[in-house]
C-alpha cells in the first residue's frame, strides 16, 4: 500500500498518519526524518544536502528526490509506505512518479484531507499561554476550566506566540494552499487522488480512509 497524505496545516494529517501506520503496518516517511537519517548516517546524498543546509540554502529538488528514492529502496518499505511532506512541488511529483516506475511500483492513493480555511485558522490560532506559569491551552480543544483563569496557577494574564496569531496563521495557510492546490490538481489528473472531508471527528475521517483503502486493495 503506497500512499501519500496531503492537507493544509491543521487538517489533521498527523492523527490520520498514526491511524494508517497502525492499521496497515507501513512506515510513516517524512522528508524531515529522511534528511535527519541521511545526515546522521553520512550517506553521499546526505552529505550533499548538508552543504546546502549549512549555507542556509534550500536543498535542490534533485538531491531531495534522490534521497527519497534511496529511502524507498530500504527493506521496511517493501510492503508499502506513507509519504508525508513530499512531494511539495510538481517537479518532485514527476520525479516521484518516475522513481516509483524505476522501482516497479506505483501509488495506490493520494489522500487529501480537505478542511475549510476558516476552520484551519480557528484550529491553529486557538492556542494561548498563561503569562505567569507558561501553561498552554486551546480555546477549542483544551480551554481553561474557568474562563480567563489558568487551571495551573490561577493567573489571569494570557498571550499568544507570534506563530499562533491569526494573521501569521492565515499567511502560512495561504502559502501552503497555493502549493497544495497544484498537487491536488496533478494527482487528480493522475487518477490517484482521494478527497476526504476532514472537518469531522478523526475516527469518522479514518473510517472513510479505511473504506477507500479497502477498495484499493481489492483492485
Amino acid at each position: 500500500m503506497d500512499l501519500i497524505l496531503l492537507g493544509l496545516p491543521g487538517a489533521g494529517k498527523g492523527t490520520q498518519a498514526e491511524y494508517i501506520v497502525k492499521e496497515y503496518n507501513v512506515p510513516h516517511i517524512s522528508t524531515g526524518d529522511i534528511f535527519r537519517a541521511a545526515l546522521k548516517n553520512e550517506t553521499p546524498l546526505g552529505l550533499e544536502a548538508k552543504k546546502y543546509m549549512d549555507a542556509g540554502e534550500l536543498v535542490p529538488d534533485e538531491v531531495t528526490n534522490n534521497i527519497v528514492k534511496e529511502r524507498l529502496q530500504e527493506d521496511d518499505v517493501k510492503d508499502g509506505f506513507l509519504l508525508d511532506g513530499y512531494p511539495r512541488t510538481l517537479n518532485q511529483s514527476e520525479a516521484l512518479k518516475n522513481n516509483l516506475q524505476d522501482l516497479g511500483r506505483e501509488l495506490d492513493a493520494v489522500i487529501y484531507l480537505n478542511v475549510p480555511k476558516e476552520i484551519l485558522i480557528e484550529r491553529l490560532a486557538g492556542r494561548y499561554i498563561c503569562s505567569n506559569c507558561g501553561a498552554t491551552y486551546h480555546k477549542l480543544n483544551n480551554p481553561t476550566q474557568v474562563e480567563g483563569v489558568c487551571d495551573n496557577c490561577g493567573g489571569t494574564e494570557f498571550h499568544q506566540r507570534d506563530d499562533d496569531k491569526p494573521e501569521t496563521v492565515e499567511k502560512r495557510i495561504k502559502v501552503n494552499e497555493e502549493q497544495t492546490d497544484k498537487l491536488v490538481e496533478y494527482f487528480n489528473n493522475e487518477g490517484v487522488l482521494v478527497e476526504i472531508e476532514g472537518n469531522r471527528d478523526p475516527k469518522d475521517v479514518f473510517a472513510e480512509v479505511k473504506e477507500i483503502l479497502q477498495g484499493k486493495t481489492l483492485n
